[in-house]
């Protein structure tokens, strides 16, 4: 057990002046932090990130003079400079904390402009500040608490292990100790607790949306699933979308009614049995009589983007058929740390049945095969995929919104070349060194290609056989999001900048990773065509050039309206 002695001394070294290096270090974040990255960001949240910033900042420097006493070199506050230099430190970094909120508001209103948004309060730069210094204030007495825990360990091995043994046992215990409780505790209470909301949230029927009369619909009498089973995502799929006199009354050509297949998460007792259930609703409804077929891969909660859905209907003139089965109720982000294989485990089951059924029909008789994700659901749907299992019978073409940054297919045809490989290796590299990132060519473009808001991919070569299209924002950081950047520069900085994207956007060590971290939790705060929220339009252009719909320039931008009449 720990010394009385030992315990007043942890205690006490709570109220240690601040630490130079760390103060410092601390500023500079905080002064980073406020610099724009991609996503707009209000006073409170900005507040959180900057106290963070200076959290960390402060303890890279404490972290520094820890390593610099361990080794044993000599101490700078033993001398005579000491005092001198802290307060040195206290009172530039005052004046820096300041100056740099003075500037603050300044970037945030370069991005809302971009973006159409309105400029922040006046006031923001006062509430900033106080927000970033509490949570600088929790986030410091935490890392002394950490510091004590390793003292009083320290103290006590000390007595059998040399001293700087004894130290690096101790941090190993004391971090061992704060991540049980932090994961053990608070991380699995909180997790129950959403799991649960999720759950309630997904069984609630919606009065206003009654079981569908027509047969050929899913949730009717005479379909396979139960309309009550398909949860709350799925029952706002089968209900919404164009009718068969919406789409002939814009096209002005007959049209048919488009049919919707949606399995949810409680339609049945496992992945397999969904599936199967799905191919079988599908035969009873005759989609594989359409025109097209579309596994559309939802994301975490089940949702699928209702703006995309009805471009497709509309530019099939309903001649489409739609099947999606749900793997979660959570949201996307808690989908992924609860079981991150399941989402990929549904949608290769559910792509192994139809794709197994499709196959069997003869070639002149099949629907043309599309796949479709947004987010989540793109990077599940680009892994429901394996070459070698469809090489003789591939499917025509794949559209992916706004793709996770560790999707498989888009970060291998993304990948900077170097411009130094050797030209005969181009062909089986990644992106054009000589496109942006955030719109890269791959090889000659006529297998994948990628859009933004700016309008139809191009490829330097006519499409081929299957067409896979990447559609995603330069604002959007659950696409560039990297790991790496909290030590390096992401490509997407390095070149022309988008339209969307802010010319004082900088690179800082580690302060870029936590902006694009905060900035990831709010992607889809931004208005609609920005960020992680992805315009009808743009789906319009995405779709035309996925399935070659061959739609005149007056009939899509009356099609575009009519989406844009709708809030799409």
């Amino acid at each position: 057990m720990p010394t009385r002695a030992s315990l007043r001394h942890a205690a006490a070294r709570m109220l240690d002046p601040l630490c130079s290096m760390g103060l410092w270090l601390g500023t500079l974040c905080f002064a980073a932090s406020l610099t724009p990255s991609l996503i707009p960001r209000d006073a409170l949240l900005q507040g959180v990130l900057s106290g963070i910033a200076f959290a960390a900042g402060y303890g890279v420097g404490v972290l520094m003079r820890w390593l610099w006493i361990f080794l044993g070199l000599p101490r700078l506050r033993d001398l005579a400079v000491g005092r001198v230099a802290t307060g040195l430190a206290v009172v530039v970094c005052a004046a820096m904390v300041i100056g740099f909120l003075a500037q603050a508001s300044g970037w945030q209103n370069d991005i809302r402009a971009r973006m159409g948004m309105e400029a922040v309060a006046s006031a923001r730069p006062v509430f900033v500040g106080l927000v970033a210094g509490g949570v600088a204030l929790v986030l410091l007495l935490l890392g002394r608490l950490f510091g004590g825990v390793v003292y009083v360990l320290s103290q006590r091995l000390g007595r059998h292990l040399p001293r700087r043994v004894s130290l690096i046992v101790s941090v190993a215990l004391a971090g061992l100790l704060f991540w049980s409780i932090g994961n053990g505790v608070v991380f699995e209470a909180g997790l129950r607790a959403l799991d649960s909301s999720y759950r309630q949230l997904d069984s609630v029927v919606d009065t206003a949306l009654d079981p569908p009369l027509d047969p050929l619909k899913t949730g009717s009498e005479a379909s396979l699933l139960g309309w009550s089973g398909l949860g709350r995502m799925g029952r706002a799929a089968v209900a919404a979308g164009p009718t068969q006199v919406e789409i002939e009354a814009l096209s002005g050509q007959p049209a048919q009614e488009p049919l919707r297949i949606y399995v949810g998460l409680n339609s049945a007792p496992d992945i397999r049995a969904r599936a199967e259930l799905a191919l079988a609703e599908m035969i009873r409804v005759g989609a594989f009589e359409r025109s097209t077929l579309v596994i559309n891969t939802p994301t975490g909660t089940g949702w699928l983007d209702p703006a995309s859905q009805k471009a497709m209907e509309y530019l099939q003139r309903g001649d489409v058929a739609t099947v999606s089965m749900q793997y979660s109720y959570l949201a996307s982000w808690l989908a992924l740390m609860v079981d991150p294989t399941y989402g990929a485990d549904s949608a290769r089951a559910l792509f192994a049945a139809v794709h197994g059924h499709w196959r069997t029909l003869p070639r002149d008789q099949r629907p043309r095969l599309y796949l479709h994700g947004l987010s989540l659901g793109a990077l599940n749907s680009d892994l429901s995929v394996d070459l070698f299992d469809i090489i003789g019978e591939p499917f025509d073409g794949a559209l992916w919104a706004g793709p996770p940054f560790p999707s498989r297919t888009w970060r291998h045809a993304t990948l900077g070349r170097d411009p130094a490989t050797p030209a005969w290796r181009h062909a089986t590299l990644g992106r054009d060194p000589a496109t942006p990132a955030w719109r890269p060519r791959y090889r000659d473009g006529s297998v994948v290609r990628f859009m933004t808001q700016d309008g139809a991919p191009a490829g330097d070569a006519a499409w081929g056989g299957t067409r896979i299209v990447y559609l995603q924002y330069p604002s959007d950081p659950i696409t560039f999001f990297e790991a790496g950047s909290a030590l390096r520069r992401p490509d997407w900085l390095a070149g022309p900048r988008a339209d969307d994207v802010s010319d004082s956007l900088r690179w800082f060590p580690l302060v870029t990773f936590l902006q694009l971290g905060m900035d990831m939790a709010v992607a889809t705060s931004t208005p609609t065509g920005y960020g992680h929220v992805f315009a009808a339009d743009d789906y319009v252009d995405a779709w035309i050039a996925t399935t070659g719909a061959t739609w005149d320039a007056d009939s899509v931008a009356a099609l575009k309206a009519t989406l844009a009449a709708e809030g799409l």
